[in-house]
C-alpha cells in the first residue's frame, strides 16, 4: 500500500508540473488554428463530435419547450424571442458556423437570426 502511495503522488507530482508548464504558454496565447497544433485540432473534433450535436439535440428539445410555452407567450407578444432562443439559436449554433471554428462565440456576439 506504501508503494501505492508513492506511485499515486509521484504521478500527481509529475502531472501538476506538466500542467503548469503548458498552461503558462496557453495564457498569452489565444489556440489560433494551424496545422501543427494538435490543441487546436482537438478543439475541433471537440466542436464537430459534441458541441454540435449536443446543439441539435437541444434545437430539439427547444422546439418541444418553445410549444409547450406557446400558450404563454402568444398573449403577451413574446413568441418571436422565444422562438428564436429556443430554437433559431441553437440551430444556427450547429449549422452556420465554420467547421473548424476557432471563435466559439456565445450571447451577444453571436449572429441574429433573420426573424428578429
Amino acid at each position: 500500500m506504501k508503494e501505492f502511495k508513492k506511485f499515486f503522488l509521484l504521478l500527481l507530482t509529475v502531472s501538476l508540473l506538466i500542467g503548469s508548464l503548458y498552461s503558462t504558454g496557453w495564457a498569452g496565447d489565444q489556440l489560433r488554428m494551424d496545422d501543427t497544433d494538435t490543441m487546436a485540432q482537438g478543439w475541433s473534433l471537440l466542436d464537430l463530435l459534441v458541441a454540435r450535436p449536443l446543439s441539435v439535440a437541444a434545437g430539439i428539445g427547444g422546439s418541444a419547450v418553445f410549444v409547450v410555452t406557446l400558450p404563454f407567450t402568444l398573449p403577451s407578444g413574446s413568441a418571436k424571442d422565444a422562438a428564436n432562443m429556443f430554437i433559431v439559436q441553437p440551430f444556427q449554433f450547429s449549422f452556420r458556423r465554420g467547421a473548424p471554428d476557432e471563435d466559439i462565440t456565445f450571447g451577444k456576439n453571436q449572429p441574429r437570426s433573420e426573424y428578429d
